[in-house]
């Protein structure tokens, strides 16, 4: 089963400042509760995500890589992992004296329980990135 979800929100951070932020792999971590770690090398970041779900015991590696960059206003990603995988995008633009940000994933899971938890719970994580977004400027 596969979930797809977009969503869009305004912070008053200058574009710059957003795309600063989720170029950097230890603040966009840091904004994402199920991230317990992560390890950067070269064009690789593997995210080791808790998944709060019953047929997961464990953290799980999910190793991401960007495919699409067009700084300082879109980046699409991949990210693959044994129970997941990830396409998201992120879209910057000018708005309101700040910037619109605009977020989209499919997620594909590959056990029980994963396309729900994301469908549940990436409300709160964009929360979370915004208000990140935020505290950081």
């Amino acid at each position: 089963m596969t979930v797809r979800v977009e969503r869009t929100f305004e912070v008053s951070v200058s574009p710059e400042d957003v795309w600063a932020f989720i170029a950097d792999p230890e603040k966009r971590a840091g904004a994402i509760s199920v991230v317990d770690s992560y390890e950067h090398e070269g064009d690789t970041t593997t995210w080791h995500v808790h998944l709060p779900i019953p047929v997961v015991r464990s953290t799980i590696p999910v190793e991401t890589r960007d495919v699409d960059v067009e700084p300082p206003r879109y980046v699409k990603f991949v990210g693959n992992s044994r129970i997941f995988d990830v396409t998201g995008e992120h879209e910057v633009e000018s708005a309101n004296g700040g910037s619109r940000v605009t977020n989209r994933f499919v997620v594909d899971g590959k056990v029980p329980g994963v396309e729900g938890f994301f469908k549940r719970n990436l409300d709160d994580e964009l929360g979370g990135l915004q208000a990140a977004l935020e505290a950081d400027a």
